[in-house]
């Protein structure tokens, strides 16, 4: 019984030292082969969906499911009479903003008028009291010789040396002096009157000149703000036309004329021209593995034509690092599992390249520059 069981345990024993030994050459050669080689491999190409940004009724779609597109071209076309009236009422704003802005520059003018007039009147003004003053001082002096003579013909009368008609005649000139001082005086006053009207009408000028200046900058923001009104009608009546960004192909159409759609909804999808291979390789087989490195590729759906092309890149992170979510093997429970990283294979000019489709299944040869048998 002994003898039974120890057979099956050597033998135990001997297969997993082999499992080990080759396991560990295998990897090793992997690493260090000569042509890396996986058919973890795809055709891949650029694909954008093309969505709508408005809502509104598809008016016609301009191009056929699965057909070749070139940039610019019109895909999809939205009914544009709801944003063509935007535009017009948003241009028509500005029109009356700017038309708003040039009655304001009319009343500014009208009131810079009214400030040089009012300027003008207390000129004026300040003249005729200058005058009034000189008046007055200059008749001042006369009233002042005619109260004199009055005094001396009074004096003498009382004295019985002067007529009654002398008398008389001095005082009558005293009033007629006295009269024309009190005329002057009564100028004065009105011309007086007449500068403070005026600098009170300069003051009133002047703040409604302020005024129309403050109300400048509240029209200059308005029109500015119609201006940018116009710019966001015409943004939005653009985007009524969807057009291919590149060339490429479109995919199905999942709009129809006719059709209401929102802001938002998918159109169609374009995949872009200009395919390229992604090999998923195992960790242990890049290690020799450099930008530049020569590539054979087969398509299975192409198997009579030969595509060389280069490696482009290789993926700074494997495959499992970009999912949605990343594995955590910071558990108890832990198996070691080879991971994949993608690399990106340029294909060379060929005609062929043109019959290629994204999704297509590859076979891929890396020549390693870096490998012992490249060396």
């Amino acid at each position: 019984m002994i003898k039974r069981a120890v057979v099956p345990i050597v033998v135990l024993g001997i297969a997993i030292a082999l499992f080990f030994l080759i396991r560990s050459h295998w990897t090793r050669d992997e690493v260090g082969a000569g042509v890396q080689k996986t058919d973890d491999a795809y055709v891949r190409a650029d694909q954008t969906p093309l969505s709508t940004r408005i809502s509104g009724t598809v008016r016609r779609v301009s191009a056929n499911d699965y057909q070749a597109v070139k940039a610019g071209q019109l895909l999809v076309e939205l009914d544009d009479a709801d944003y063509q009236a935007i535009v017009k009422e948003a241009e028509a704003a500005l029109e009356a903003a700017k038309a708003e802005y040039s009655g304001n520059q009319d009343a500014k003018r009208a009131a810079d008028a009214n400030v040089a007039a009012a300027e003008a009147g207390i000129e004026q003004a300040q003249a005729a009291v200058a005058a009034a003053h000189a008046g007055i001082a200059a008749t001042q002096a006369n009233v002042d010789e005619a109260e004199s003579e009055f005094a001396r013909q009074q004096a003498l009368l009382n004295n019985k040396a002067a007529t009654k008609q002398q008398f008389e005649q001095a005082q009558a000139t005293r009033l007629g002096v006295e009269a024309g001082l009190q005329g002057h005086q009564t100028d004065l006053a009105r011309a007086q009157a007449t500068a403070a009207s005026a600098k009170a009408a300069l003051a009133g000028a002047k703040q409604q000149r302020s005024g129309l200046n403050a109300k400048d900058s509240v029209l200059l923001a308005q029109i500015a703000a119609k201006k940018a009104a116009i710019t966001v009608a015409q943004v939005n009546l653009s985007y009524t036309k969807i057009f291919a960004p590149s060339d490429g192909s479109v995919g199905e159409f999942r709009v129809h004329p006719g059709q209401l759609v929102g802001a938002g909804v998918q159109v169609v999808d374009l995949v872009q021209s200009g395919v390229w291979i992604q090999a998923n390789y195992r960790e242990t087989q890049l290690g020799h593995v450099r930008r530049g490195d020569n590539v054979d590729v087969r398509i299975d759906a192409l198997p009579s034509v030969s595509f060389r092309g280069h490696v482009e890149e290789v993926s700074p992170a494997s495959g499992s690092q970009f999912a949605l979510l990343p594995p955590d093997n910071a558990t108890g429970n832990y198996t070691k599992v080879v991971q994949r990283i993608p690399v990106k294979i340029v294909l060379d000019q060929n005609s062929a390249i043109e019959q290629l489709r994204p999704g297509f299944s590859a076979e891929v040869e890396i020549h390693p520059s870096g490998s012992s048998a490249a060396r």
